[in-house]
């Protein structure tokens, strides 16, 4: 039997040893809990509470601030210091709403929910969208849109992405093994939303012990099936995935949706499971502290706002200064400067390393191997669109379907030059987007 891959791709050094096999720990903030308003793809949200303030877990603090946008959702009881810019992973200064954190950790109460066969859809997606739960594999975007396209009937598959291809990272790993009943709930609700549809849980096959966990409770659920994926990176890239589990193609200009497909991660599946069967807000997820650099690597649940440097602590401190930090995995994370940022929504790991291999390259001439041909998941030449970028030859980049690059770093991972084929491909397509969007 083939196995159930897409075209392209490379096999990194992934690391998750160094964390895979501790329990996930739950972390409870000691310091001043940061909410930046925009956590989110879309409109900032709109504070709903001023300086002074005292909150509880779980209450409202900013409601979204238009159709695409999520509220947010206060992580701990205290009072608000103030709403002020503060800086965020990106090195952006962002506007944020500051909770003094009492310890007390005192809840509101949550509402009741009727049992899942008897709500309707509407009331299971304003559950979503009351929750401000968004897409946590990195995108941030609103999922209740995710979960409304505009024909519903024609959703074939509903997808699961349990793939967790990006080095390092083992969040969704842990959670399948402690939590795989919330998962296969989220699932459920997510289901009773297209009833045409069926349910499938992707998992790369280098986690069998997940595949053997998953298949054992869905074993009598006829709408749910468990598809074990080659392990490849990006085999959890949106357009990867479907392709991988359905056979079906999607391109730049096209949603999931007009594949049949709707695609959530797992943290995101699990956030539905908890908003519509138990009333609860978006105000946890998982992150992967880890790297050579860490002395404890593992994996935490979080409160949202949690500063940075507490996960490290948690960790057990740098056993060696690092010498690169992370946010997100190794292949499609970005460098940061500072600890002294808040988590957010879409706060997938970090990762500490006393390393930094690409600073140390010398890119060369390219010798035209084709390596970065052979490996592209999107079809294309990186080669030539990294030229166009190079020279702002606009046309020639779009002609040469540029935006059909989704940003993996494939390329520049196997490029014998060491050029840095993606963050100049990168470049050019946000000048685009850019474009379009004014």
């Amino acid at each position: 039997m083939a196995k159930l891959t897409f075209h392209g791709g490379i096999h990194p050094y992934d690391g998750k040893e160094l964390s895979k096999d501790k329990p996930i720990k739950a972390v409870l903030p000691k310091g001043d809990l940061v909410y930046p308003l925009s956590q989110h793809i879309g409109a900032p949200a709109k504070p709903v509470v001023q300086k002074g303030d005292r909150v509880l877990t779980g209450q409202l603090i900013a409601e979204a601030g238009g159709f695409v946008s999520a509220p947010i959702y206060a992580t701990v009881s205290g009072t608000v210091k103030g709403i002020m810019p503060r800086r965020v992973v990106t090195g952006d200064n962002v506007m944020s709403i500051v909770i003094e954190n009492d310890g007390l950790y005192e809840e509101v109460e949550y509402p009741k929910r009727k049992p899942l066969e008897e709500m309707t859809r509407e009331e299971i997606i304003e559950c979503v969208k009351e929750a401000g739960i968004v897409g946590m594999g990195g995108a941030g975007f609103p999922t209740f849109i995710k979960l409304s396209p505009k024909e519903p009937e024609k959703i074939d598959y509903v997808i699961a992405n349990c793939a967790e291809c990006e080095p390092y990272l083992t969040s969704d790993y842990r959670r399948m093994i402690e939590e795989p009943e919330k998962l296969i709930g989220g699932l459920k609700v997510s289901l009773q939303l297209f009833e045409n549809a069926r349910g499938i849980l992707a998992v790369e096959d280098n986690k069998p012990d997940c595949i053997e966990i998953l298949k054992e409770l869905t074993k009598d659920e006829p709408r749910i099936s468990v598809k074990a994926l080659k392990t490849k990176y990006p085999q959890g890239a949106e357009r990867q995935i479907i392709y991988a589990t359905t056979g079906r193609a999607i391109n730049s200009t096209m949603l999931p949706a007009d594949a049949g497909c709707v695609v959530n991660n797992v943290d995101t599946v699990v956030a539905i499971y908890h908003a519509v069967i138990e009333g609860k807000p978006l105000m946890h997820r998982i992150v992967t502290v880890t790297g050579d650099a860490i002395a404890d690597p593992r994996n935490f649940i979080v409160r949202i706002g949690t500063n940075y440097h507490e996960l490290v602590e948690e960790a057990g401190g740098f056993k060696k200064d690092p010498v690169k930090i992370v946010s997100g995995g190794p292949m499609m994370g970005f460098g940061i400067f500072d600890l002294d940022v808040p988590t957010t929504k879409t706060a997938s790991a970090l990762l500490c390393l006393t390393e930094d291999d690409v600073s140390r390259m010398e890119p060369s001439a390219c010798i035209n191997c084709g390596r970065c041909v052979e490996v592209c998941p999107g079809r294309v030449v990186p080669r030539m669109l990294a030229d166009f970028a190079e020279h702002y030859e606009e046309e020639e980049f779009l002609s040469h379907n540029g935006m059909e690059c989704c940003e993996c770093g494939c390329c520049s991972f196997v490029c014998p030059a060491k050029r840095p084929l993606t963050q100049t491909i990168k470049s050019m397509r946000k000048i685009q987007l850019a474009k379009k969007k004014k």
